[in-house]
């Protein structure tokens, strides 16, 4: 008989997807378009009359750099490769493999004979980064960056309505200098965002720049021309929507620039859950001309204010406090790297986020794509936006470089309403200096980090700014002060403990070079487990450490919000809420404790029961659980809350039971409260060994649940009984129990080897363990009515890390040094997903069948309690959170016979060469279960 078990999704690496745009349907990027990212790049600042140019462009590497000598930009030669734009070469989207730190690109473009008589430019989102360009041989100049966008006119050298070759050489080859961030994960080279041509009046908006003021009732715009104005020069905003209708600016003759406050009366604001934007065409018109552009903003306020009740600054949104709960958002794609295939996934890049109840993300180390930023507008997701990173020292280059990025993201991305915070410098990269032996973060390289956050306020006084991002606790001059922790799960406490016992007005904690604290929200700016543990990870279940530290952070009202990394997995960090291709991860939640979800480790209402996510007590032992409460918001929801308890569990056979149900009303209504509840929560827990969860559920006065936790006990220490009567429903049973490395024999085709000292064994391959029982004492065959073997097990995949002579190289992987299979780490036990590692189990006693059972996977994340509690505590992980099924065999009544009458019992677990999926044998201590593999029979 074979007997199938629920199936747990598994993990799946990078997904494919098709690179040369020649061999690609329509469908690949779009429904209707034959080419990529068809969308208008900037929604915030878009024309009527532009043409985009991504797709097939003809393409050569020029390693030599021989091209501008041999006059490649005249078309003397043709070029042999065809790149997919705007994936940058090397990426698979791009079709094209790197070969060189230098290429050329090329393609026909026609300007429109309707065109005629107005400027024309193209313009490039992004290319990385020294891009040289020429329209049929004649230079049109050259830009230096990699982040931000620039144009070059084609006006002189156009032939209206007549085919041109359009030809860019970039130049990407590596300086110290050089802006890279983490592109090890894979190189942003060349063209990595959208280019298009654009037709303009001869007078036209350079840029338009919004700043709402909601206090006042009014937008300041405030535009930039590409020139000084003639006279009789005029501004008008036709307002699409807000009812704010049409206003008219004159603009002063010779000014190059205009600015004038709009009244925006009974502003709908721009918020999170209702992010409105005032939709606008902005009309230039002058003698004989007019342009017009498109764009948006969104009336809202940045701020910091005190947390209701108490002295705690806190970000604010529309003067509201927000409880920051953030993502270290990489913004990577496998296939196309800085680039996203398009732009439904950019879209639900943000969703993602919103989904599982985050309010915001930090694009990391790279200026992220305009249209990702329109989605985190139109959707409402709070942005914190990074410069990238040097990784030389902070010479006048790189900090030609830093200003250039900084001035231009700004620029940019100033009417992004989701954007709450500029951060020019992560982690002090870039900002050492080699003095001798040391690399210092030197006073004089200090004051000009200060003068680059005084740089970002000027440049924009609407937003927060960060000096630096800090792993070093070495802040200069920032608006928020903000750290860096990545820590097991059991350390948050004390952690946190300090630094807001060190967080105060005069203190020096976090600051560097004797300067001290203001009153900065205390912000974490990055956390998570993935490098708590000795030399990180690899790809391991989060969510346990991650419940932990959601429960420390909430216990810690005083830091106003915290961020994990990270979004998705890159290509060295396997801590994702995502994997790399963006598919599923399962925390198993839900088979907990049913309906939680991670939502409700991100809930506005919070309840935190006891001290740790698990411990070992006593059977029959009463305790009183301190109880917290963490409601960061605003919204009360009338009337009273109510906690409702249950207690259930396992016990040592296996079988789930209930043992007690509450209910508690709370003197709270919700609304900025924070601390502990007296008194606690009494919990009277079983007069038997087991496994027992506390599931807490928060409800309203309507019973709609805002919230769910719970907490788990491993009820006895030590090891149950070998041999014990017990009685069940069905009458008495003798109960025989194994140790999970008790086998007597055991053959595996790749491998054999135990987990702390045998509270798991592992086979991989095909093969068997067999165990051996000596026929219990006084028990007469006649007497037996029936018996089971009950055993939790799960397929053994061999992981990198466990095959002989496995070594773990921990290099700078976001440097591009090296590639490591995600479980590798001596850590690791990569976590559920979608993914399957199936395996199939038979077992035999005394030579009979007594089952055939398929095993689904070999999963790891929540369900692994026990898993989690065994580990030590000494930063290392000993395949933590795995876990199995539980198996109920049925053993035959001729294997009985042959049993007595040899006088053992002969137990085997094996695995066919058809099916060579492995073998996993949890004991009482280890798993899902609190079972060693069991023996019972039923007796008269």
């Amino acid at each position: 008989m074979t007997h199938a078990l629920p199936q747990t999704p598994r993990r799946l690496f990078c997904g494919g997807i098709a690179a040369l745009l020649v061999f690609l349907s329509p469908a690949t990027f779009g429904e209707s378009s034959p080419i990529p990212l068809p969308e208008h790049p900037r929604p915030d600042f878009e024309r009527a009359d532009w043409q985009n140019l991504n797709g097939a462009w003809a393409f050569q590497f020029d390693p030599d750099d021989a091209g501008e000598k041999a006059n490649w930009a005249a078309g003397v030669r043709p070029f042999e490769l065809r790149i997919t734009v705007p994936f940058p070469w090397g990426s698979k989207l791009s079709g094209v493999t790197n070969r060189a730190d230098l290429g050329w690109y090329a393609r026909n473009i026609v300007v429109p004979e309707a065109w005629r008589g107005k400027r024309v430019f193209v313009v490039v989102g992004a290319c990385d980064w020294l891009t040289k360009g020429w329209l049929d041989g004649q230079p049109l100049g050259e830009h230096r960056g990699g982040y931000t966008p620039f144009e070059f006119e084609l006006t002189p050298h156009v032939k209206w309505g007549v085919e041109q070759r359009l030809v860019l050489r970039v130049d990407d080859t590596k300086h110290a200098f050089k802006l890279e961030g983490k592109q090890g994960y894979g190189e942003a080279k060349g063209i990595w965002q959208t280019i298009y041509l654009e037709a303009r009046p001869a007078m036209f908006i350079r840029s338009l720049h919004f700043t709402p003021d909601i206090d006042k009732e009014l937008a300041t715009v405030r535009a930039t021309l590409s020139g000084k104005a003639p006279g009789g020069a005029a501004l008008r905003l036709r307002f699409k929507t807000g009812g704010v209708g049409e206003v008219t600016q004159p603009v002063p003759a010779d000014a190059e620039s205009v600015s004038f406050d709009v009244p925006i009366p009974k502003p709908r604001l721009w918020t999170l859950d209702d992010p409105f934007l005032y939709e606008l065409e902005a009309v230039l018109t002058a003698p004989g001309s007019e342009d017009r552009v498109a764009s948006y903003f969104g009336m809202r306020k940045i701020s910091v204010m005190n947390l209701p009740g108490t002295d705690f600054p806190y970000i604010a949104l529309n003067g509201r406090p927000v409880y920051l709960q953030m993502c270290l958002d990489q913004s990577y794609h496998p296939d196309g790297f800085y680039t996203f295939p398009s732009d439904a996934f950019m879209r639900d890049e943000i969703l993602r986020s919103k989904r599982i109840g985050l309010n915001a993300n930090r694009v990391h180390v790279k200026i992220e794509v305009p249209r990702k930023l329109y989605w985190a507008d139109r959707l409402g997701l709070l942005i914190m936006a990074d410069v990238p990173n040097s990784w030389g020292e902070p010479d006048a280059e790189m900090r030609r470089e830093i200003e250039h990025a900084l001035r231009g993201m700004i620029a940019r991305d100033f009417n992004h309403p989701s954007i709450f915070s500029w951060v020019p410098f992560n982690e002090t990269w870039g900002l050492f200096t080699r003095q001798g032996d040391k690399r210092e973060y030197l006073p004089e390289t200090q004051e000009w980090v200060a003068s680059i956050y005084r740089l970002a306020k000027q440049l924009d006084p609407t937003r927060l700014v960060e000096d630096n991002s800090p792993c070093n606790y070495d802040h200069v001059e920032t608006d928020i002060n903000s750290w860096h922790a990545y820590l097991p799960g059991w350390e948050w406490r004390a952690h946190l403990d300090q630094v807001t016992r060190d967080t105060f007005p005069g203190s020096t904690w976090n600051f560097i070079g004797g300067r001290k604290q203001a009153n900065q929200p205390l912000l974490n700016s990055e956390c998570g487990n993935v490098w708590g543990y000795e030399g990180s990870t690899g790809d391991v279940d989060w969510s346990w450490d991650y419940h932990q530290m959601m429960n420390e952070f909430r216990r810690h009202p005083k830091v106003c919000g915290w961020l994990y990394t990270e979004h998705h997995d890159v290509i060295n960090e396997w801590n994702g809420y995502w994997r790399y291709d963006r598919s599923d991860k399962f925390t198993g939640l839900e088979e907990l404790v049913p309906g939680m979800t991670l939502n409700d480790l991100h809930s506005p209402f919070y309840v935190v029961a006891g001290d740790s996510l698990s411990q070992t007590v006593a059977p029959g032992a009463s305790l009183e659980l301190p109880l917290y409460v963490s409601f960061l918001t605003e919204a009360a929801r009338g009337g009273t809350l109510a906690l409702r308890t249950e207690l259930f569990g396992w016990d040592t056979l296996g079988r789930r039971e209930s043992y007690e149900r509450g209910r508690r009303v709370l003197p709270l209504s919700g609304g900025w409260t924070t601390g502990a509840l007296n008194p606690g929560l009494t919990v009277k827990l079983p007069e038997k060994r087991g496994l027992a969860i506390l599931a807490l559920a928060l409800e309203d006065e309507a019973g709609s649940v805002l919230h769910r936790n719970f907490t788990t006990f491993v009820i006895g220490d030590g090891s149950s009984p070998r041999d014990e009567l017990v009685t069940l429903e069905q009458g008495r049973a003798r109960v025989l129990r194994l140790a999970p490395a008790s086998f007597r024999e055991a053959r595996w085709s790749q491998k054999q080897w135990n987990v702390l000292e045998g509270l798991k064994v592992n086979g991989a391959g095909h093969g068997y363990f067999e165990y051996r029982l000596p026929w219990p004492d006084g028990l007469s065959a006649g007497d037996v009515t029936g018996a089971t073997f009950l055993v939790e097990a799960s397929a053994k995949e061999l992981f990198a890390k466990d095959r002989e002579g496995a070594t773990f190289r921990d290099v700078d992987y976001m440097r591009g040094e090296g590639v490591a299979h995600r479980s590798q780490n001596p850590n690791s036990y990569p976590m559920t997903d979608t993914e399957l590692f199936p395996s199939r189990v038979r077992v035999r006693v005394n030579g009979v069948t007594a089952g055939t059972f398929e095993l689904a996977d070999d999963p790891a994340d929540h369900r692994g309690i026990l898993s989690w509690h065994s580990q030590l505590r000494d930063r290392k992980l000993r395949e933590a959170g795995s876990y199995g099924w539980l198996l109920r065999a049925t053993i035959p009544p001729e294997a009985l016979s042959a049993a007595a009458g040899a006088k053992e019992l002969v137990l085997r677990l094996e695995v066919d060469e058809a099916f060579p999926g492995g073998l996993a044998i949890y004991g009482e201590r280890f798993g899902r279960y609190p079972l060693d593999p069991t023996v019972v029979f039923t007796l008269k």
